[in-house]
This record gives C-alpha cells, structure tokens and sequence, in this order.
C-alpha cells in the first residue's frame, strides 16, 4: 500500500512539472491571464488564505474604508497569483527571453557607481511584485548571491535550483555555510540578494514594529553592511498591467538605515506603499518565534 501511494505521489508530481513547464510556451499577457481566472477561483474557495491576508491588510492600515479594503484584498489575489505562474514561466523560458520583459530600470546608474567602491551590494527585495526577475536581470550584467530558503514541498528544490541560477546568479542556502558564502561574495565587491520581509528562525532576528505590530524580523542585513561597508539597495519589480512587462525600481538605502530591525521594517512599509497590491499580503509575517514574544501580549 505504501509503495502505491509513493508511485502515485511521484506521478501527480512528475505530471504537474510537466504542466507547469507548457509555460514557457506561452506569452506573458497570456501567463497572466490565466493566473487571474486562478487567482479567483482562490480568492472565492480559500476562506483561510483569505481572511489570513485581510488581518495583514487591515492591520497595514493602508485601506479603512471597507469597501476599498475589499477591493485592494480581491486585486492583491489577482496580483499574488500571477506572481506564482509568472515565477514558473521565468524559470523554465530562456534567459534571453525573460530579459525582454523588463521594460525599464529605475535607479541603476547608483548600482555601477557602488560597484566601483568595490565594498559589495546588498539588495534587499521584499515580496512584492515579481521578485523573481530582479536578480535575474541583475545576474545577466554581475555576479550576485541570493540567499534562499529550501522550499517545504522537495519536488520544488531542483526548479527552483535550475531557474534560478543562470547568468551571475548563485544561491547561498540560508544557514551558516550560505551566510559564508554571502560575506565571501561581498568581500569581493560582488553583490548579495535577500528577501528582508522572511520571518527568520529563532535566534536570527529581533522584535520591531511591522505596520504597527511586533513581527519578529532578521538582523542578517544589517550585520553583513556593518562588517563590510556594502551599500545596501531596495530592489523589487513592478508588474505591469495586461502582461506588458516589468518595471524594475532600485533604491539606495543611506548609511546606517537599516541598522536596527525597526529602520529595515520602515523602509519595507515605504516601498510596499509604492504597490500595496503587489505584495504578498497572505504570508505570515507575525509568526511566533519565542514563547514570551510581543506579539502574545
């Protein structure tokens, strides 16, 4: 019995790479536009995904009229789910290809006059927009590290290492071994990439306000800039309506602005408030890290 469910499980999931990968055939307008008739369908029948997003939303307290809270909750579904297809399709097109669809890049003089310096690049890229395509066009000019969490579904690991790493990208795995691999790759002027807004494992972070709650929050950014003198950057890409594209912004952070866990967490708020429907409103942000945390009182 427990072999039929093991052949059974490597099928459905042999089967669903196999679908997954027709992406790559199809335009980006069309990718989205799938994704939007799927993103309804969970908005409508995932109740618990919902309601986990409106609490985030409302305590951002971006919207208070509950009609536009409603509104920006419907379209942040659209958005979400198209962030989950248009990742798919990046890994498994060409790299030429995906490249096309960034349609301008805002900020990148700053990023040639930092790798000058030679001290290395921090760009911290929360989850809005499609942060996929940001280290990707950034790996297609210089070397970069982008420091990654495994996935909890394992048939996920090998797309993500195939996709991801192409061009001048390389993934650090988020323990000691990939923070070595970081402050190698910074101390040799090159730049690193990290997602600020990932709840850290115990030990990693420190409580500070997040939309006005305590979310525990990772002091890895802040620690690296201080030991090397690395510029650090605010990086995400924008998507544009009906599949024309991205927009890639990137933002120099001033010395000294992401030194304490409640500075990074202000400059997050102000660049999702650039695309608060962008951003990834249904993930946990405020998990428990600590028995006594803030956030159980």
């Amino acid at each position: 019995m427990n072999k039929f469910k093991t052949f059974l499980k490597n099928t459905i999931t042999v089967m669903l790479v196999q679908s997954l990968k027709l992406l790559r055939f199809m335009p980006l307008p069309a990718i989205h536009t799938l994704s939007v008739f799927i993103g309804i369908l969970n908005y409508v029948f995932n109740s618990d995904r919902r309601a986990h997003a409106k609490r985030n939303l409302m305590q951002s307290r971006l919207v208070t009229d509950a009609l536009a809270l409603e509104k920006m909750l419907f379209k942040s579904a659209l958005e979400n789910s198209k962030g989950v297809f248009e990742s798919f399709a990046i890994w498994f097109k060409a790299q030429t290809e995906t490249l096309a669809w960034v349609k301008d890049v805002k900020g990148w003089p700053a990023v040639e006059m930092a790798l000058l310096e030679g001290k290395g690049l921090i760009f911290i890229t929360p989850h809005l927009g499609c942060f996929e395509i940001t280290s990707l066009f950034y790996g297609s000019h210089h070397p970069i590290a982008v420091l990654y969490r495994s996935p909890r579904q394992p048939w996920l690991l090998p797309l993500i290492n195939a996709g991801r790493q192409r061009g001048g990208v390389s993934l650090a795995p988020a323990n000691g071994h990939g923070v070595k691999q970081l402050l190698q790759a910074l101390k040799r002027g090159q730049a690193i990439g990290i997602l600020p807004d990932q709840a850290p494992l115990e030990g990693e972070g420190e409580w500070a306000p997040f939309f006005q709650r305590p979310a525990y929050t990772m002091t890895l950014a802040s620690k690296l800039a201080g030991k090397t003198g690395a510029q650090v950057f605010m990086a995400f890409g924008e998507r544009l309506s009906f599949g024309r594209g991205y927009y890639i912004h990137i933002r120099p952070i001033v010395a000294g602005g992401i030194d304490t866990p409640a500075l990074l967490n202000a400059e997050i708020e102000n660049t999702i408030r650039q695309c608060p429907t962008q951003y990834l409103w249904g993930y946990d942000r405020y998990k428990d890290r600590q028995q006594n945390s803030p956030a159980n009182h």
